[in-house]
């Protein structure tokens, strides 16, 4: 895992009165009718990089995306930019453009200490190929914008995972530096995976599946955590390792992900790991516009499972509680229905209650504690989903190696 020396941060940068193109992750949630965005967790958590940009007298150039192309949150970053300015308290200008004539005048027309958005970088058919940092830096984006800035800082540690010419592109043509945040996840995050508090507890959760049992074989075998909780779908995929016939209405939902060697891979790390892999006893349902347990004896349902159920809650509230270090990736179900939050809430209520170091990572674990009124008492909320467990796998993070070689490059 690298070390903030092997990169530069703010402090190596002389920034008065130069252009600063800077990548932040605001990807936010939005309301599916409106499109107006319900949670600005992401976007508060990048403002101290900005303004101690616009401190020290630098004119910055932020790029961003919303969503991606074909989906139904692919949006323009006009009201990102709204709420930008409001959380900083200054003006904040922004071009529905990204490389055209109107984004690069507004890139030349800024002033010392002045902030512009642009257009959803994914816009650019470019930023999502497939393709090596060095193919990147060749790129229409790097290569319109790279010329009128002086250096380049990333900030967007929830996209740090990505191989993204905006990510990735200009580190290889101009100075680069993390942002605060990028720095700050980075050092939290080494600091409490590489020597944790014990008992350690990871809690694994959302609607993704298939890097699970590797990161579960990853965890257990570092010696991170001494128990993995599994709820979620992750959790219904793990019954289904184990012989439990979660039903037709739950499997679909995992119908992408449980592919053969998915599976077979949980049922390789169920019989490695099996003692310290705890998996729910029930499951919570919608019957009759109410939540009804089922127990896993009980399964299959008709109904699809969209918490962990009340024996569950129980049992795994013990092991949370009795915790130094717990670590929370993913609900426990679909908090946003009522009546359905209660595994998430309760369980990360258990964490903050334990006493000792409690941790989330992932947009929709943020937003849930956000919702809760938890955030502000947990000991650190990570912004990254992907990229928090390709921290954990231990792989090469590729914005990090992106830095890493342009610093080499350009001391």
């Amino acid at each position: 895992m690298s070390d903030t020396k092997d990169y530069n941060t703010l402090d190596d940068l002389n920034l008065r009165d130069k252009t600063v193109i800077l990548r932040v992750d605001v990807n936010c949630p939005l309301d599916k009718s409106t499109l107006k965005i319900i949670n600005d967790s992401r976007i508060r958590s990048v403002v101290p990089t900005v303004r101690e940009l616009i401190g020290k007298r630098a004119k910055v150039v932020v790029l961003a995306h919303q969503g991606r192309k074909g989906k139904w949150d692919f949006t323009g970053l006009e009201q990102h930019a709204e709420l930008l300015s409001r959380n900083l308290n200054t003006p904040v200008k922004y071009v529905d453009d990204v490389i055209g004539d109107d984004a690069k005048t507004a890139v030349r027309s800024l002033r010392p200490g002045e902030i512009l958005v642009l257009g959803n970088v994914r816009a650019l058919d470019s930023e999502s190929a497939e393709a090596d940092a060095h193919t990147h830096s060749e790129a229409d984006l790097v290569k319109e914008l790279a010329p009128l800035a002086d250096f380049f800082v990333c900030d967007a540690f929830g996209a740090a995972h990505r191989s993204q010419c905006s990510l990735v592109g200009f580190p290889a043509k101009m100075p680069s530096a993390s942002g605060r945040l990028m720095a700050r996840e980075l050092y939290s995050l080494k600091t409490i995976f590489d020597d944790p508090r014990r008992p350690s507890v990871f809690i694994i959760g959302g609607a993704k599946f298939a890097d699970v049992p590797h990161l579960i074989d990853r965890v257990m075998e570092a010696k991170m955590a001494d128990n993995v909780i599994l709820v979620g779908l992750a959790g219904n995929a793990f019954l289904s390792a184990r012989g439990v016939d979660i039903g037709e209405a739950s499997g679909k939902a995992l119908a992408d992900e449980l592919t053969p060697e998915n599976f077979k891979k949980a049922e390789e790390v169920l019989s490695k790991y099996g003692q310290h892999i705890l998996l729910p006893v029930d499951v919570a349902v919608e019957r009759d516009g109410k939540r009804v347990s089922v127990s896993t004896g009980d399964m299959p349902t008709a109904e699809p499972a969209l918490d962990i159920g009340d024996l569950s809650i129980e049992k795994f509230e013990k092991v949370v509680l009795s915790s130094k270090t717990a670590f929370m990736s993913g609900p426990a179900g679909m908090f946003e229905k009522p009546g359905f939050e209660t595994g998430t809430k309760r369980l990360m209520t258990a964490m903050v209650e334990s006493g000792g170091l409690s941790v989330l990572g992932g947009g929709h674990t943020a937003g849930a504690a956000e919702k809760f009124g938890l955030a502000d008492r947990v000991s650190y909320v990570s912004t990254g989903g992907g990229a928090l467990e390709t921290f954990l796998l231990s792989e090469t993070l590729p914005v990090v190696e992106a830095l890493r070689l342009s610093k080499e490059k350009f001391s």
